[in-house]
């Protein structure tokens, strides 16, 4: 690449830059609600992602509310509890979610006698990872290509995240807009009381392990 090619790319690379920090300064006082309204005046083709893990109930009710026909994508490890898969039945019949479901191309069945399981920090977990997450994932969003992403990341979760901020841009060039950002657990325990909204905190992801370890799909 010629150097002024690299210096074009350098220079949007930094007002991009810019124009997140202005932003996210921007949304440090403003209520989720005006965020997902921002954010969807923005977007031609908006998707949320859920695994429908503790709290999603909250951040589903929200962008669901403000727009009702939203695709709603759910990549289905198929190892989630017997609790998450009532607790997602339970979510999509009461929000009417515009649901996109994605799972493995290999069943649960099938790995469990090839690959099992594999600890984290095996070599064959990376490949674990790919097979029941990172692909579907990618399956997914190239399919309905989204122009903006709906996700409830928040500070605190783990390192990385607290990396990001409220509005972000991914490696793919998607808006990355996580509402409840700066919220606590407090925070959505007083929106779900007050929304009348289930929760469920029988959660595994295999993926992780640890709840603080990033599965891959927000790196």
């Amino acid at each position: 690449m010629d150097p002024g090619q690299m210096g074009k790319q350098l220079t949007a690379k930094n007002q991009i830059d810019m124009d997140l920090q202005h932003l996210n300064d921007n949304f440090t006082k403003k209520s989720p609600e005006s965020i997902v309204d921002w954010a969807l005046e923005q977007a031609k083709d908006p998707v949320i992602t859920t695994n429908f893990r503790p709290y999603e109930s909250a951040i589903l009710h929200l962008v669901t509310l403000k727009k009702p026909d939203i695709k709603v994508i759910w990549c289905d490890t198929g190892y989630n509890t017997r609790n998450t898969y009532q607790h997602a039945k339970e979510l999509i019949d009461k929000l009417n979610l515009n649901i996109h479901i994605y799972v493995p191309r290999q069943s649960a069945g099938y790995r469990d006698v090839v690959l099992g399981i594999p600890e984290v920090d095996s070599p064959e977990h990376k490949l674990f990872s790919e097979q029941v997450k990172l692909e579907p994932f990618r399956r997914a969003m190239n399919e309905h290509q989204p122009d903006v992403w709906f996700t409830n990341l928040r500070k605190g979760q783990t390192s990385f995240r607290d990396s990001l901020d409220v509005i972000s841009k991914s490696k793919d060039g998607v808006w990355k807009v996580s509402p409840f950002y700066n919220w606590s657990d407090t925070d959505l325990d007083e929106y779900l009381i007050r929304h009348k909204l289930p929760n469920e905190k029988k959660y595994y992801d295999p993926t992780k392990a640890l709840a603080n370890r990033e599965c891959g799909i927000h790196q």
